[in-house]
């Protein structure tokens, strides 16, 4: 008896046991089989969406890039105008503090209007020169150009006169201008023309120049030089 009712028992409870294996195998096959199609799927849209938004980003950042590049640009020429100017002032000034410490004998101004009385001249050479340029006329004084009554006598005796050439600085009567007035009152070999330095302002500056000296010397030959050029004087007989 005992044996037939286990037998029994088995028979009745193995179609539910089976049944039920097969609800749970059912449930589990659809459970994994949604997370394996849907999952993928949301990783390709996250990705791609990540992709877009990247692209949009490079899109965005190379529409900007020119205009920072002009920025960027502008803001190192600005440095370097003020880095220039500054150079410019810190060079006059020194200029300006060598001329009052100076002890070598100031000359007189030269009376452009007593040189110009209807005499003829055989030449008038301009030496273009720049604020922070003290070195250079220094330099220029010390091999090629004569000084004071020496400068005069080449005038009155050879028709020769020799003048550096500036205007002034875009701040009228500032520090630039009064290093050049200090010089001037030294040496007297300035000729100042009403023009702005800048370093784009050259032509019109060499313009200036010949403007000026027509008018004021009447001469077979105008000459425009720079202060860094120094001539052999012993090829020359300016003397």
């Amino acid at each position: 008896m005992s044996w037939k009712s286990k037998r029994g028992l088995k028979s009745v409870t193995s179609p539910n046991l089976t049944i039920l294996l097969c609800i749970g195998c059912f449930c589990a096959g659809m459970f994994f089989t949604h997370r394996v199609w849907t999952v993928p799927e949301a990783k390709g849209i996250s990705r791609t969406t990540h992709i877009d938004d990247q692209k949009k980003d490079v899109r965005s950042e190379s529409k900007y890039i020119p205009g920072d590049a002009s920025r960027t640009n502008h803001a190192v020429q600005t440095l370097d105008t003020t880095i220039s100017n500054l150079e410019m002032e810190l060079a006059a000034a020194r200029a300006l503090q060598d001329s009052i410490t100076s002890s070598a004998p100031i000359t007189e101004d030269l009376n452009i209007s007593e040189l110009t009385k209807k005499r003829k001249y055989l030449m008038v050479i301009g030496i273009n020169t720049a604020f922070s340029s003290r070195k250079r006329r220094d330099s220029v004084r010390a091999t090629w150009m004569p000084q004071g009554d020496k400068l005069k006598k080449l005038e009155e005796e050879k028709g020769i006169v020799m003048r550096f050439v500036i205007g002034h600085s875009a701040t009228s009567g500032g520090i630039l201008d009064r290093a050049i007035e200090a010089e001037e009152k030294q040496h007297g070999d300035f000729l100042r023309l009403e023009h702005v330095e800048g370093y784009l302002e050259l032509s019109a500056k060499t313009k200036s120049y010949f403007t000026t000296a027509i008018s004021l010397w009447d001469a077979d030959f105008y000459v425009k030089v720079d202060d860094d050029v120094h001539v052999n004087i012993g090829k020359c007989s300016l003397y």
